[in-house]
């Protein structure tokens, strides 16, 4: 499994939408350099992430920037795990989320319309509590593909030969905390003239993460 390393703010800011990929995929493999003791709570809890500002994708200089993403809970999934699973003492705690959307999405191109299309309807999820704390979210194979339509036709795949692990920042808040990503994935990008070549792509967002049953009891994440 390939796992994009985050980069620093001052570097670029482009990223390509799709791998937007809210979400707080719980997994731990991206954060096997900070194991300890991790505990989410409210046990039994289900949470919404929902972006704040805008999510955005570079790939090759081309930008898509996506002005709504959600992962809502649902069919079992964005739930904490009911005690004693939502305390971890040797690592992450961990499980699914459905997917986020991503909607209202242009590029910095003129004329060229964007659409991000989520494949895979469920993800994976990891929270490590540490300094700082982590959210890592696992992205399926060709999980997300990105399309333009216009003056260049192009199509931008996100991880496209294994599932990766993206790694962002948790902040305890309160009634909302926040996971925010500045990292990059592995991208395969098809389609002629005007199309990027490059085999990575960036990807930032910040989601505000709250308690969908009770918003005035955070989600937080604590050793």
């Amino acid at each position: 499994m390939s796992v994009p390393r985050p980069r620093s703010r001052n570097s670029s800011v482009l990223a390509v939408c799709a791998a937007g990929a809210l979400a707080l995929a719980w997994g731990g493999s991206a954060l096997a350099a900070q194991q300890g003791p991790t505990t989410v709570e409210p046990a039994g809890a289900s949470f919404e992430a929902a972006l704040t500002g805008t999510a955005t994708f570079n790939a090759g200089g081309t930008l898509v920037t996506c002005g709504v993403s959600v992962s809502a809970p649902g069919d079992g999934n964005n739930l904490v795990p009911e005690a004693p699973d939502n305390h971890n003492p040797d690592g992450a705690v961990s499980g699914a989320i459905n997917a986020p959307t991503f909607e209202d999405c242009d590029t910095n191109m003129p004329l060229v319309n964007a659409t991000v299309t989520v494949n895979d309807p469920v993800w994976e999820m990891s929270m490590l509590a540490g300094e700082p704390s982590t959210g890592s979210m696992t992205v399926p194979a060709g999980g997300i593909v990105v399309t333009t339509s216009g003056l260049a036709s192009c199509t931008a795949t996100v991880s496209p030969d294994a599932d990766v692990a993206i790694a962002g920042t948790w902040t305890n808040g309160d009634p909302a905390s926040t996971l925010a990503f500045d990292t990059t994935a592995p991208v395969v990008v098809e389609g002629g003239l005007g199309c990027p070549d490059t085999d990575e792509a960036g990807f930032t967002a910040t989601y505000e993460v709250t308690n969908a049953d009770d918003p005035s009891a955070p989600i937080t994440v604590t050793g």
